[in-house]
């Protein structure tokens, strides 16, 4: 299917937003698998069904709320998307450039995302949090597919610091000053919904990666599109398969997630609380474009 969206389509999405909300976030986080309670974190948050937003698109995963939040963390005006969007439940590419262009309209320049993934190197173990420091997709496809909306960005452009070293800095910084172990490691993306082959992940462990999983990709290429800072984490809730003789369940999935949730929450606080703040326009409702 061939899409058309041009700038006024995410503007419309991004003026009903900032109509509720009455202000522009400078920070925007987005929660993968297991990370949903991050959520109670923000003070006074301003709650908006996916659904309500025109032109958004819907979650089918059961275990994402669905939810964009609005409010502040340690006094950084964020937005926080409680559910994102994969491939694996129907969506093309090109659709998948729709929460990052909104999330830019509404003011966001830093973007910090989240998901689970398996482990492929063999060092790490379920619990820990890799903090990406760059992805291999090999899936033929990029969300910057079809024509170019020059609004948010050149035809070509370039992504050799996809994952922003200064912010890869701060967060360790943060995770040394809370005692928080981190990896550091490549993100193979796979289109799934059914996880990897052991024949798969030998090969992507050849080719460099450390962990694997099925989001995050389409999100950073949008963002580097989009001329946006980004962040990015994952917490490894299994070892990747082949690695263990038995097969992987998504509930042990959620078992190894939700133990290292308090320690992921605690580090993206810190690391809010530490990113400088942008001077950005209150005027919220009046312009989506910032």
């Amino acid at each position: 299917m061939k899409y058309e969206f041009d700038y006024g389509y995410f503007k419309e999405s991004a003026d009903y937003i900032l109509t509720r909300a009455g202000f522009r976030p400078e920070v925007a986080i987005i929660l993968g698998s297991t990370l949903g309670s991050l959520v109670d974190c923000i003070d006074k948050p301003i709650t908006i069904d996916y659904k309500e937003i025109p032109n958004f698109l819907h979650t089918t995963v059961n275990t994402h709320a669905g939810k964009l939040l609005l409010g502040h963390i340690r006094g950084k005006k964020v937005v926080c998307m409680s559910g994102r969007f994969h491939f694996y439940e129907g969506y093309d590419f090109e659709q998948l450039v729709i929460p990052i262009r909104v999330l830019k309209l509404l003011g966001v320049e830093t973007v910090i995302i989240t998901n689970a993934a398996g482990a492929v190197n063999e060092d790490y173990a379920p619990g820990d949090i890799m903090l990406i420091k760059d992805h291999i997709n090999f899936s033929g496809v990029s969300p910057m597919r079809g024509r170019n909306v020059e609004e948010f960005g050149n035809r070509f452009f370039d992504i050799s610091d996809l994952y922003t070293r200064d912010l890869r800095d701060i967060a360790k910084q943060c995770a040394d000053k809370l005692d928080c172990k981190l990896k550091e490691g490549n993100y193979f993306f796979f289109t799934g919904p059914q996880f990897e082959t052991p024949a798969e992940i030998r090969a992507a462990r050849m080719l460099g990666a450390d962990a694997v999983g099925m989001s995050t990709v389409t999100e950073t290429l949008t963002a580097a599109h989009c001329g946006m800072k980004t962040l990015a984490f994952s917490i490894i809730t299994n070892m990747a398969a082949g690695i263990y003789d038995h097969p992987i369940s998504g509930e042990d999935i959620k078992k190894f997630g939700v133990g290292a949730t308090q320690r992921m929450k605690n580090l993206i606080i810190e690391i809010i609380g530490n990113i400088e703040g942008n001077t950005l326009n209150e005027k919220g409702a009046s312009n989506g474009k910032s």
